[in-house]
């Protein structure tokens, strides 16, 4: 009889500063040994559901429950978070605010320390559990030099240091490369498997953490638990597309073109699933498809020669790096974690000045140009938002520039509301940020950038960690910003957001420019791909399995198809 670590029944959570429940009605065993996924929309009450689990709800964010939660037998609502924190362990979205010590080894550590360990067992343990993540190599650096990926694997060791039998995960993926994430989907299989742990998933990207075994994908949809399925018995019912989730591509592919999406033909992922009577079907809507090879024609808004940058004398961030954009792109930078992506943005800003080269906009160098007078014509939205705000309430955070800039408050405010409504913040203007998501943080910051109606942006990461929702609704209104002229450029591991929206790709690796080139090429370029830590989307492996004569071709139908017929 298999053992039950964590039990809801009944379970419902009520925020103190909101009206209405969160979560309603939560009936859910999940048992010893088992991988769950958990997906829904923003605000669905996916995050409050692992918050309740570690006991951040109701002990740091307050609020009523109302019926039973137990983890590992006991009550949580009877327990403390440290009493907690002995059975179940949790890697936030946000790696960086985890970190404690001045090294890994230090963070890793920490939880030993506080429970007054001798010293040479916690070294022991510390040694042990680094090189269960692949760290032991780098336990004496800072965590703040380290990679996204190789800080997720510190914090993943600070708290598997503790030999917790929960490992709660939230959005694991969504500061990671593609490769980077593939390796992290690897290491929770390995600690589920080799370590016999319990693992729950919180995460946007379905198809990715799909990439190895899920034993089940929990829906959680306003505030309730709309399905509990196998991965197979999920993707055959149409229940992630009616709550506004994304299916992996090849399986939405697959329903354009008329298949049925059934069990036997095992459907979880693009290497497994079996299309022997879907190649007649996927070719005949192929070719019926309007194929749209337009060129990105225009004057060069923004170039950049020779750059050369580093943050030490003695190691080089960016080397000779050199390229254009022109006037009305929308464009992506794409490329390992630590290739170099976000400093080349920071250079164009102004934060950093480059050791080398020039900047020109609109053909006039740029480099005595203060941060102030750039972001009067470039405007950047950062990978962390934790790190661009400074106001408390929401409204104000979005309305800051304009009322340093003494635009009358009639104005501001319609500017404000209007930006609100379409990065789905308008019902949180009177919220204070702090009880915000790291999402719902995401588009605030977009936000506050969008208003000032800049002539070019810079998007650190502009989708991470948001649903299928509010993906599209920021992304559609970055293409109708485009249409007005605006040039977007666009930092980004999703490799379907740079074919979807940006026929202009620059990869980055080792702090060299390695392609640039229209998107498709890029992510069919074999040696770019191993270079960057990109991947192939599964549309392009489906039109190769399929054996179809123009893949690059069906992709791009496939995009345009897809953004056009698209249901959220």
């Amino acid at each position: 009889m298999r053992k039950k670590v964590i039990e809801f029944e009944n379970f419902g959570f009520q925020y103190k500063v909101q009206a209405k429940p969160t979560l309603k009605n939560i009936n859910l065993t999940i048992y010893e040994g088992e991988k769950v996924l958990i997906v829904g929309p923003s605000g669905s009450g996916k995050s409050t559901i692992t918050n309740c689990i570690n006991g951040l709800s109701p002990f740091h964010y307050k609020g009523k429950i109302t019926g039973s939660l137990k983890v590992m037998g006991h009550e949580t609502k009877e327990m403390s978070i440290p009493e907690i924190s002995k059975y179940c362990g949790t890697v936030l979205q946000d790696p960086d605010s985890q970190f404690i010590g001045l090294t890994a080894a230090e963070d890793i550590a920490f939880k030993l320390e506080n429970d007054c360990v001798p010293q040479k067992e916690m070294i022991e343990r510390v040694s042990k559990v680094s090189s269960i993540v692949d760290m032991k190599e780098f336990i004496d650096s800072s965590p703040q030099k380290l990679s996204g990926g190789q800080k997720q694997r510190v914090t993943l060791a600070g708290v598997m240091v503790n030999e917790v039998n929960i490992l709660l995960f939230d959005e694991p993926l969504a500061n990671l490369d593609p490769l980077s994430g593939k390796n992290a989907v690897k290491l929770i299989d390995d600690l589920q498997k080799k370590e016999n742990k319990t693992i729950i998933i919180i995460e946007h990207r379905l198809e990715d953490v799909l990439s190895s075994d899920v034993d089940r994908i929990i829906v959680i949809n306003d505030g309730e638990v709309a399905a509990d399925m196998t991965p197979g018995e999920l993707l055959c019912s149409n229940i992630l597309q009616a709550c506004g989730i994304r299916e992996p591509l090849y399986i939405t592919a697959l329903k354009y073109a008329g298949c049925d999406i059934t069990g036997d033909m095992q459907p979880e992922h693009i290497n497994t699933i079996k299309l022997k009577n879907c190649r007649d079907k996927v070719i005949n809507w192929y070719e019926g498809l309007p194929y749209n090879n337009e060129e990105e024609n225009g004057n060069t808004i923004l170039e950049l020669k020779n750059i050369s940058f580093g943050y030490t004398s003695e190691k080089a961030t960016l080397r000779d790096v050199s390229f254009k954009i022109k006037k009305g792109e929308m464009v992506s930078i794409v490329g390992k974690n630590g290739a170099g992506k976000s400093t080349i943005s920071k250079i164009i800003c102004g934060l950093h000045k480059p050791q080398s080269g020039s900047i020109l906009f609109n053909g006039r160098d740029i480099a005595k140009d203060t941060i102030k007078e750039r972001s009067s014509y470039i405007g950047m939205v950062m990978q962390n938002p934790n790190q661009m705000i400074s106001k408390v309430m929401v409204f104000d955070e979005v309305a800051f520039a304009l009322a340093i800039k003494m635009v009358p408050k009639e104005e501001i405010t319609k500017k404000v509301n209007e930006v609100l409504k379409i990065c789905g913040l308008y019902e949180f203007r009177k919220w204070p940020i702090s009880a915000l998501s790291f999402g719902q943080k995401k588009r605030v910051t977009i936000a506050s950038i969008l208003v000032m109606n800049p002539e070019l942006i810079i998007l650190d990461e502009p989708t991470a960690g948001q649903d299928f929702k509010h993906y599209t609704e920021i992304m559609d209104f970055l293409v109708e910003l485009n249409k007005k002229g605006v040039t977007i450029v666009m930092i980004t591991h999703d490799m379907h957001l740079m074919l979807e929206y940006t026929q202009h790709a620059i990869v980055f690796s080792k702090g060299s420019k390695i392609a640039d080139d229209t998107a498709i090429n890029v992510l069919t370029n074999s040696e770019v791909i191993e270079a960057a830590n990109l991947k192939t989307t599964s549309i392009f492996e489906l039109a190769i399995k399929l054996n179809m004569d123009k893949p690059k071709s069906f992709v791009k139908a496939f995009i345009d198809y897809d953004r056009g017929n698209r249901k959220i």
